[in-house]
């Protein structure tokens, strides 16, 4: 489009807006009516470690939401000269999991746990032979079970239990709803009728039934909607807590909120059965569509569902980038002290491809990313940790490919449950996220670790805030088209490129064989989180 069309599109509501909350970075980006970027905004943040637990403040959250907000305003008037007003439809999604527990008067009562926590494990197991269902430690019921077991003072005070992304979307619409993918991460969801499991509901208010507490399970969850379905407006109050200048209006309909996982597989187009999507950055996550059930319950695999309420199958491992990215930070640093001028973006770029020219199995190198716990390996903690004997090929190439490898090294546990014990098939794979920015390498990688070809689209950069976007103008198309599915197909990617890449044999074999060290040396990243913690 050309910038006065643009422009036009703008000031007439003819765009949707997605905003991601990540683990490092909240980002927002506007489309156009033909679903391409047109403007974009950022901010960087971290969790924190405190008291023994991983969170967000609820003062990050906002500052950082505004600080976002802002720099896609600044972006729309440098590119095109207005200010963005209003849009056509708008969304909100972010990490999934976790637990926010609010009191009648929508106060916070502790904390935000977030994902990486791994401080569940007998809530976790409890549920899991309870429901006959597997209940991850990260969902928002496994905290909640665990707070009861610890007879935590808060609990009888709930309310109203939310993840981020449903806190977010009720404090600008004032609706306390869930996109279906974002519920399935909080209870289990029956794909029957897209909402939460009721015999399990039943089983859980059961199981509680001694604690005399005030409140039943389905009095604190959210309502769960459907993608396409309205989900509220912006209101008046909403506006003045996103937009600080004033310039957004209020009104602007809302579609439901939605996880990281479920805007990855709409941005990946893998809604439909038998596609799928690897989302990698600070985690990183496999998600299959099922077209059948799973033989069996996995501890490794949970169940949850797409925006439309299919089922399946996700692998979860709490680490991925965040070790990779301590060591090009500290390069950075070695960099500058040479005097060396080279952006972050470059330097990954330098040391990827370098990746590439290292031995296939990594020479014989060893690392583990575990910045946090694992509960594929059954960590509890984390430690990252670099190992190499006399004997390895110590060079640069080798100890970044294996830091790629070992990005994949949980995940590829859960995922030989998947395809070599339950046989499911898939067309194709797709990846995106901060990992695969860099041309090739990262789809080499992964296409290494799984064995199957791995495509990247030209959006792949873009991540869940694209996706969310999507799942916002999809509110406004539903009419036209039927379902989200063929809406995707036929509107969104039918003119989308896409570049795939077959695995290389050599790369296969040279996986296996770090992955044969990876799952050995676990003795050793067991002790160093014993002994060092």
């Amino acid at each position: 489009m050309h910038i006065k069309d643009i422009q036009t599109a703008i000031a007439e509501s003819r765009t949707s807006l997605g905003i991601e909350l990540g683990s490092t970075r909240i980002k927002a980006v506007l489309i156009d009516e033909n679903h391409s970027p047109i403007a974009s905004g950022s901010h960087a943040w971290e969790n924190r470690y405190e008291n023994g637990m991983w969170t967000y403040s609820f003062e990050d959250v906002w500052t950082g939401l505004q600080d976002c907000f802002q720099t896609l305003q600044e972006d729309i008037y440098k590119k095109y000269g207005i200010k963005l007003e209003t849009t056509g439809a708008m969304g909100f999604s972010a990490m999934m999991h976790g637990y926010l527990p609010f009191d009648q008067d929508g106060n916070l009562l502790v904390p935000f746990r977030t994902w990486r926590n791994t401080i569940t494990g007998k809530a976790a197991q409890e549920l899991t032979a309870l429901f006959q269902f597997n209940i991850p430690q990260r969902w928002s019921i496994a905290h909640l079970y665990q707070a009861i077991l610890n007879e935590e003072p808060h609990v009888p005070n709930i309310c109203f239990l939310t993840t981020l992304a449903g806190y977010v979307h009720w404090k600008l619409t004032g609706q306390k709803v869930l996109g279906v993918g974002e519920a399935s991460g909080m209870f289990p969801i029956d794909s029957q009728t897209n909402t939460y499991d009721k015999r399990m509901v039943e089983r859980f208010n059961q199981q509680i039934a001694n604690r005399n507490l005030p409140w039943k399970l389905e009095d604190l969850l959210p309502q769960v909607l459907m993608a396409g379905d309205e989900a509220g407006v912006l209101t008046e109050e909403g506006a003045k807590l996103l937009d600080l200048t004033g310039t957004l209006r209020a009104g602007v309909p809302l579609c439901p909120p939605e996880g990281d996982a479920g805007t990855g597989m709409v941005a990946t187009n893998s809604v439909a059965p038998r596609t799928g999507n690897v989302s990698a950055g600070t985690s990183v996550f496999a998600m299959i569509v099922l077209e059948h059930p799973l033989s069996k319950l996995y501890p490794e695999i949970d169940i949850v569902t797409t925006p439309t309420g299919k089922p399946v199958a996700m692998v979860h491992s709490n680490n991925c980038t965040s070790d990779l990215n301590a060591w090009v930070e500290l390069f950075d640093e070695f960099a500058s002290l040479l005097g060396v001028e080279m952006s972050q973006s470059k330097l990954f770029e330098v040391l990827y491809q370098q990746a590439l020219k290292g031995d296939a199995d990594g020479g014989g190198l060893l690392a583990y990313n575990n910045v946090s716990g694992e509960h594929i390996t059954h960590l509890e903690e984390g430690s990252p940790l670099f190992v190499r004997t006399p004997e390895s090929r110590f060079n640069l190439a080798n100890f970044i490919r294996v830091h790629l490898f070992s990005a994949f090294g949980a995940l590829k546990i859960g995922l030989n449950i998947i395809f070599e014990q339950e046989k499911v098939e898939i067309d194709k794979i797709l990846g995106h996220g901060g990992f695969f920015k860099t041309e090739t390498v990262g789809q080499k990688i992964m296409a290494a670790a799984m064995n199957v070809p791995v495509s990247v689209m030209e959006t792949a950069g873009e991540g869940g805030a694209w996706g969310m976007a999507l799942l916002a103008a999809y509110i406004r198309q539903k009419d036209a088209y039927q379902t989200l599915e063929t809406y995707l197909v036929e509107s969104v990617f039918a003119c989308g490129q896409e570049k795939t890449l077959a695995p290389d044999p050599a790369d296969v074999a040279g996986f296996a064989l770090f992955m044969e060290r990876y799952q050995k040396g676990l003795a050793i990243e067991r002790t160093a989180v014993e002994v060092l913690k």
